[in-house]
Parts: C-alpha cells; sequence; structure tokens
C-alpha cells in the first residue's frame, strides 16, 4: 500500500520551537509527531510513502531514513502555493497506483483505515465540528455518498470537517484534476486547494463517500499540541510506560501517570506528571512539572512547570527558596 504525506510547512504558529525543527518532528507523547502517523501506516502493511517537504526537510528525510524501513521518496515544493499543489508533486511516484492514502503530516488520528481500504471506494476521513468555517467541509446525499465539498465556506451547510485523511481509489484521475485545476490558476483563498481538486473528481462521476475519525488531534498551536500529548497519553497511541517501570527508573523520583519518558533520561528529586513527555538525553533535576513536553537533551532544573513545552538542548532554572514563615503568616512569590 502507498501514502502521500505533505510535510513541507513552516509552523509558523509553533515558533520558537519550529525556528529550529520542522513542525510534524517536535515530539508529543513520546515520539515526533509524524512517528505517530507513520507507525499506524507501519502497522497496516503499507510499503511506500512519498514525503513533500520543504523547510528543513533534511531533518525529516534523516528521521524517516533512520527509523523505518519501507520504501521513501521526497519530493521538494519550492513555493507554499497549497496542498493541491503540494500533493500533485507526487505524480511521478503514484500515477499509476490502485490507490493511494493521503494524509496530512502534522495531524494523530484514530480511525478505521482497514475497513476504507477493504471497501476499496474512494473515502474522506470526516469528523463533526462546532465550527466548520475553519475547515474544509462534505455535504451528503440522500444515500450517504459526497455530493459537494466546500473549502473553508463562509456560511457551512455540514458540520462535516474534512480532517485530512484521503484514500483515493483512482489516484490518476486525481492527479489529471489537480493538474486541470493548476493550469486553469483556480485558487480559492489565494492557494491551490486539494478540495477544489476532489470536487472536480466528483464532477467525473467517481463516487466518493465518507468515513469517521473517532479521534483526530491536532498540533498546529502550542495549546493544542499539549491537549494532543494529554490525549495521547490518556490513551494507547503512545510509547507511555507503566508505572512500575517508570518509577523502578528514577527511584528518587515521584512518577504520576501517565507519562512518556525515554530512558535515557535522567530524573533525580523531581515530581513527574501527570501528562509529561520528556524525549532522549534530557536532565531534569529538582522539578515538579505537569502537563508539559520536554525535547531532547534539555536541562532543566529546580523550577515548577505547568501547560509548558521545552524545546531541544534548552537550558531552563529557576529559584529555590529557603523560608522561615511564623503562624498565620501569608507570602506570594512571584
Amino acid at each position: 500500500m502507498k501514502a502521500i504525506i505533505p510535510v513541507a510547512g513552516i509552523g509558523t504558529r509553533l515558533r520558537p520551537h519550529t525556528h529550529t525543527a520542522p513542525k510534524v518532528l517536535l515530539p508529543v507523547a513520546g515520539k515526533p509527531i509524524v512517528g505517530h502517523i507513520l507507525d499506524e501506516l507501519v502497522s497496516l502493511g503499507f510499503d511506500e510513502v512519498t514525503f513533500i517537504v520543504g523547510y528543513k526537510g533534511d531533518m525529516i528525510r534523516e528521521y524517516v531514513k533512520s527509523t523505518y524501513k519501507f520504501k521513501a521518496n521526497f519530493v521538494e515544493q519550492p513555493e507554499m502555493l497549497g496542498l493541491g499543489h503540494a500533493i500533485s508533486l507526487a505524480k511521478d511516484h503514484h500515477y499509476n497506483d490502485d490507490g493511494v492514502l493521503i494524509i496530512l503530516g502534522d495531524t494523530v488520528f484514530r480511525a478505521d483505515l482497514k475497513n476504507v481500504f477493504e471497501r476499496g471506494e474512494t473515502a474522506i476521513g470526516v469528523k463533526k465540528v462546532d465550527d466548520a468555517r475553519r475547515f474544509g467541509i462534505v455535504e451528503l446525499d440522500n444515500q450517504g455518498a459526497v455530493k459537494r465539498l466546500i473549502e473553508k465556506p463562509d456560511n457551512p451547510p455540514t458540520n462535516l470537517a474534512i480532517v485530512g485523511i484521503y484514500y483515493m481509489k483512482s489516484p490518476k484521475l486525481l492527479f489529471d484534476c489537480l493538474d486541470e485545476l493548476i493550469s486553469e490558476k483556480k485558487t480559492t483563498k489565494g492557494e491551490f486547494q486539494l478540495t477544489d481538486a476532489l470536487q472536480k473528481y466528483l464532477d467525473r462521476g467517481e463516487p466518493m463517500r465518507v468515513f469517521m475519525v473517532d479521534g483526530w488531534y491536532d498540533c498546529g498551536k502550542p495549546e493544542t499540541m499539549l491537549l494532543t500529548n494529554r490525549d495521547l497519553l490518556d490513551g494507547k497511541l503512545s510509547d507511555s510506560e507503566g508505572y512500575g517501570a517508570v518509577a523502578q527508573r528514577y527511584p528518587g523520583s515521584v512518577m504520576i501517570m501517565p507519562v512518556a519518558i525515554d530512558p535515557s533520561a535522567k530524573i533525580e528529586n523531581s515530581i513527574v506528571g501527570p501528562y509529561v513527555s520528556i524525549s532522549a538525553g534530557t536532565n531534569l533535576n529538582s522539578c515538579i512539572v505537569s502537563n508539559t513536553i520536554i525535547g531532547e537533551n534539555a536541562d532543566v532544573s529546580t523550577i515548577i512547570l505547568e501547560d509548558s513545552i521545552i524545546s531541544d538542548n534548552a537550558k531552563v532554572q529557576g529559584n529555590l527558596f529557603k523560608l522561615n514563615v511564623g503562624d498565620s503568616s501569608e507570602i506570594v512569590l512571584e
């Protein structure tokens, strides 16, 4: 099975973390964002993945090549001209495939893809949302088939949002529709949208269904990254270990599950958790940390952290106070 994953985005909403790494390599629940996606594809038997790369693409190439054994293709997107343009760049690798999965590289998902493949129909992953104006949306007919797709409508007729997972039965037809869209210079909100190409695909008579995405975890902003980290640690889509294994490794500290801690991290005299992800090589000393993501080789000491993201190689140090406080006193430390 084959897949296309666009990972060229700059990730401006995640700065400063994306100044030194592409968004899809930021850690969530024990591994890079894109690692959660790729592990799922490997478990389903995918043997070829094409990555559309741009910003810091060499880092993505190095991670994929060093971690996975499937055939990996890397195609450069020189300009950010939209998702439709990005997917069109995979044409040389997938034009004649029997089917292809397209999945955005910055969201983690939970869906029954095996059932989608077994049905063998073109299908789009959707989820009901409160504000559909932020998404491409689908409108269904009485039989549950897709009759119309609209990119970020001002007045959405439905709340079924397209969440970035597409199975295309006919890649050839999709690439033809993308070529036509680009040759016509037809853009929506200044970009070549995949949604517009899918509407052309639908208009050519190719039936299209939807499938519900049970879990959809956005990693586009710091606050949503932390929510995703929390949700994944609560579920079973992570490398979170059992309490016994973690507590045995760090006998001088208190672990409040769930957490995901790389075995090479060094933790002393700290209270860690819940919902903490700590990457390889990090040193944590005399800290209280909850709902926080800490990257690789960070040095964090004498501080209380909550709702925080600390990137690779960062050094964070706070203050410890020695107090002698009498009865009925009130002290505020800021």
